[in-house]
């Protein structure tokens, strides 16, 4: 039985805005996710991940804008929806999971009152129905006590009960696809666990989708049935998990992946990390991104933009040299 497309995106382009200046942060970046995916998007930090997914929502800041490209909701462009019909998405048909837990609570309200809000706007619930619904949600999502959880605050939790609580936020209106943006950042490896194991759970239990951004390949192993590599505003390969761990045909995603630290064997590996930094994208290089950090780069790759290379109905990446 075929998937059916939820989310396409077609080269989307979004560029920030700062006196007579310009930050091209996605660059003509397109793809999809089918209904029951989780998708990974991976990259360094400053790759262009979380504006991208914050071009999805629409939730970017003032001197953003979204300068061309089609993005494709359930074959509804949302680009072209009014403000009105855009609220009308997000949070119900479409969730967020921030990347910093602490600040995207507000610490004067009670982790209930964040919830119960979302409840009422979406849902049209009255107050009294909606905490019960908030207390299902809380212990849905792993948390002791909802009970009484539900009427302290957010610095009275810990960093993996705060990452939780935004999952149970974004579950709250039985979204079709969830956006997990670093979700186990500044989490020791336990409690990162907990929550991948515990978005795993959750989307087979609610048969949604999700897409989960991440600057760690390892991360996604486990998780990910599909992975997107992203550098400097563009994607630089993608494919099924499989074909990016052991079929890896882009340089970026080598050197991501040896940037892994090995645990088979007794033999001591020094890791490799990429030399070099990314790319300024007030001002983005002609030809491919990586090029400055690739060791296999000629002058072609510093003066074109190479094309995407397929490789399998599903692998294909962007560079001269992929075979």
């Amino acid at each position: 039985m075929a998937k059916e497309t939820l989310l396409k995106v077609n080269n989307l382009r979004t560029t920030f805005y700062s006196k007579d200046k310009k930050i091209e942060a996605v660059r003509g970046t397109s793809f999809q996710v089918e209904t029951g995916d989780i998708l990974g998007i991976v990259g360094e930090s400053g790759s262009g991940k979380s504006v991208l997914m914050k071009s999805v929502m629409n939730i970017l800041p003032e001197n953003a804008k979204i300068d061309s490209g089609e993005v494709y909701f359930e074959g509804k462009d949302i680009v072209k929806l009014s403000p009105k019909e855009i609220q009308k998405i997000k949070g119900k048909e479409i969730a967020m999971i921030f990347q910093d837990p602490m600040t995207a609570l507000n610490p004067l309200k009670k982790i209930g009152d964040h919830i119960v809000e979302i409840l009422i706007r979406h849902k049209g619930i009255n107050k009294k129905e909606a905490k019960k619904v908030a207390m299902d949600l809380l212990h849905d999502v792993g948390i002791p006590m909802p009970e009484k959880r539900i009427n302290q605050y957010p610095h009275e939790f810990s960093g993996g009960m705060r990452q939780r609580v935004l999952i149970a936020m974004a579950l709250a209106c039985s979204p079709k696809l969830l956006i997990a943006d670093e979700p186990t950042t500044a989490l020791d490896v336990t409690i990162q666990a907990q929550i991948l194991e515990l978005l795993k759970s959750l989307k087979e239990d609610n048969n949604m989708s999700i897409i989960l951004i991440t600057h760690d390949l390892g991360v996604v192993a486990s998780l990910c049935n599909r992975i997107e590599v992203m550098y400097g505003g563009l994607i630089m390969e993608e494919g099924l998990t499989e074909e990016i761990f052991y079929e890896t045909k882009h340089p970026y995603t080598k050197a991501l992946l040896n940037s892994i630290p090995k645990i088979q064997g007794d033999e001591k590996v020094r890791l490799q990390p990429i030399n070099g930094s990314a790319p300024s994208l007030l001002n983005p290089p002609k030809g491919c991104p990586f090029a400055e950090r690739c060791e296999f780069a000629n002058s072609k790759c510093f003066s074109e933009m190479p094309e995407y290379k397929s490789f399998s109905k599903t692998h294909k990446a962007m560079c001269f040299l992929a075979e």
